[in-house]
């Protein structure tokens, strides 16, 4: 057996089993260095070179800025001005949804994150509204991805660390793909809000339009300050979480006062718990991705690839299906350690642009959120609406439908991605 159907074969298995994604490809990779006498002593050097890099202090800070801001009640406040705006619309209320995941994931940077906090909202509002609760939940469920496309995206972090690609123009390369996402969940809300017969919100009035905007103002801001602070130089994307943390703090503890200094340290230890279980993923990926490398595995497939396809069209095409059906039972961060040491090489071979290449990625990675049988925010959306699987999958095709849509549209015109980069310069 060779050593490449011993790693995949073994990770999948330990995957069939429900053994978590962290467990899976430690163990796979353990075996493998095991079974093929590949020297141990690799592994403590790994773990540690592949958490200890200053860019990877993003994922905490932004983590712990999420949380706050969200137990600061900013969420409310931009659900809020987000109903004043487009409430009045047929399908209002499935639009508000889409606008809000907008908003919070130019704060958050994680899916899970964000359909955490705008759905727990408004999936029981659009329910007790006349929607369907399948529909709800698979609209807020499919929302939630747009937390790791529009900046700043976690996913994109660990992608820029991967790749070795600039961080900071990954981040303003996913605006216009992240929105043109949103634009498609909200167009596609408009027409089954339509056929539903769902009745329109009453048009706020001019000053409850200027009450919620004042209101959210201080949520609105964090986005500017976090990516303008990135784009005009005076601090990294990494310098930028810790802003954000500390923005996030002075707005819930001075500002709205919905925040008092005893709950930080139930606040820490969310986050810290959350950070251990992606490092664990980090490390142990890193351990799998090795393997990959070292054992020739990465550049076996890629010439594999390249043999059976030489148009870059035809290969991009190939490479999301790969993706669809590896978001399906892995996480991004696991996607990331895993494939780009086999697409990476592609990548140059086909001059396809790698900043392309990651929003391309990571908008197939957003989709493997809302399917079975990993995707996170699906039975996160399941716990808020009280439903099965069962019913929220068929509620949720209609949603993946319209994301596919825009993962094709900025699959085959690369501007929609570099169009901001390149005029500014990036």
């Amino acid at each position: 057996m060779s050593t490449e159907v011993w790693l995949f074969g073994s990770f999948f298995l330990l995957l069939v089993l429900n053994m978590p994604i962290a467990i899976a490809l430690g163990l796979s990779a353990v075996s493998t260095m095991l079974i093929f006498d590949l020297p141990m002593q690799s592994i403590p050097s790994l773990f540690y070179s592949s958490t200890a890099k200053f860019t990877l202090l993003a994922i905490p800070f932004f983590f712990l800025a999420g949380i706050i801001m969200e137990r600061a009640g900013i969420s409310g406040r931009l659900i809020n001005l987000a109903k004043t705006l487009t409430g009045h619309y047929t399908g209002g209320l499935a639009i508000v949804s889409v606008v809000s995941a907008c908003f919070f994931a130019a704060i958050s940077g994680s899916g899970p994150a964000t359909m955490a906090a705008v759905g727990s909202i408004l999936i029981p509002a659009m329910v007790n509204s006349g929607y369907r609760k399948d529909m709800a939940a698979g609209l807020l469920a499919t929302a939630g991805g747009i937390g790791i496309i529009i900046p700043p995206s976690i996913a994109f972090v660990v992608y820029g660390v991967v790749a070795e690609v600039s961080i900071g123009k990954l981040f303003i390369a996913g605006i216009i793909p992240g929105l043109l996402v949103g634009l498609t969940l909200a167009v596609t809300s408009y027409f089954i809000a339509k056929r539903d017969k769902i009745p329109k919100m009453p048009r706020a009035t001019g000053r409850e339009i200027g009450k919620a905007l004042r209101e959210a103002l201080w949520g609105l801001a964090a986005p500017v300050i976090i990516l303008g602070g990135i784009y005009s130089g005076v601090f990294t994307p990494t310098e930028s979480a810790v802003v954000a943390v500390f923005y996030s703090l002075f707005v819930g503890l001075f500002i709205y006062r919905t925040i008092k200094w005893k709950d930080l340290s139930g606040i820490l230890l969310q986050s810290g718990k959350t950070t251990a279980m992606i490092m664990l993923i980090v490390a142990s990926a890193s351990v799998f991705a090795w393997l990959i490398t070292v054992e020739g595995i990465a550049e076996d497939v890629a010439d594999s690839l390249l043999g059976l396809v030489q148009s870059k069209y035809a290969m991009l095409f190939m490479i999301n299906v790969i993706l669809l059906l590896a978001g399906m039972f892995v996480d991004a961060i696991s996607a990331y350690y895993i494939f780009l040491p086999i697409f990476l090489p592609i990548l140059a071979a086909l001059q396809i642009d790698p900043v392309h290449f990651g929003v391309v990625m990571t908008m197939n990675l957003a989709i493997g959120l809302v399917t079975p049988p990993v995707g996170l925010d699906l039975y996160a959306a399941c716990g808020l609406a009280k439903i099965s699987l069962k019913e929220i999958s068929r509620g949720v095709i209609p949603f993946i439908l319209a994301s596919l849509v825009a993962l094709f549209i900025v699959t085959y015109i690369p501007a929609v991605a570099l169009w901001l980069p390149d005029i500014l310069g990036m």
